[in-house]
């Protein structure tokens, strides 16, 4: 049986970069990638300053997102860079990404979230969860109407990153799928 998918995004979720810039979270690391890393930001013309970004990273969330028995896939405008600068520091091994091609960084006029009908494609009726900071009531009734399986779309404050809480609710939605498959589609969840 396959493991539900647990899509990542990097920023928010593991980089809470809408924190306090003078105040790095407690038990995070900082990491300095040079703007000309290839990231898809550098390539959209959106690094203004050549300073290198600064992202901070919490070395245990690795250990504890390989424990949730989901199958980790990054979901991130950091695409396969995510491989070579974010999983090394949490202790994770090369993940599969989301090549989100023409749909990166495009608004949709129906105001679901440009990752979204690239998630339910990649899926492709897999039961995952989705941790993002940009997440919407428009983004779950897509997946409601799209995808076949079961889903869940965690928001996660950029102020302060990926919790104890978090990992609860990830925990809590992976063991509901085990006690209803026999039972048919679970229904999408919200969780805020």
């Amino acid at each position: 049986m396959n493991r539900p998918l647990l899509f990542l995004d990097v920023d928010g979720p593991l980089n809470p970069y809408a924190a306090q810039p003078e105040r790095r979270p407690d038990g995070y690391s900082t990491l300095r990638v040079p703007r000309n890393s290839g990231t898809p930001e550098d390539q959209a013309g959106l690094s203004p300053r050549r300073r290198p970004l600064r992202v901070w990273l919490h070395p245990e969330h690795g250990r504890a997102l390989l424990r949730l028995g989901y199958e980790l896939c990054w979901a991130t405008t950091w695409m396969d860079d995510a491989n070579r600068w974010i999983a090394p520091v949490l202790g994770l091994p090369e993940l599969p990404f989301v090549d989100f091609g023409d749909a990166l960084l495009r608004d949709r006029p129906d105001g679901v979230h440009w990752k979204t009908g690239p998630l339910v494609e990649y899926a492709d009726g897999r039961p995952f969860a989705w941790v993002d900071d940009e997440q919407s009531d428009r983004d779950r009734a897509y997946v409601t109407a799209h995808h076949r399986g079961p889903g869940l779309l965690h928001h996660v404050n950029p102020r302060i990153g990926l919790r104890g809480d978090d990992f609860r609710t990830l925990t809590d939605f992976a063991r509901s799928l085990d006690t209803s498959r026999a039972g048919g589609r679970t229904a999408l969840r919200r969780t805020d």
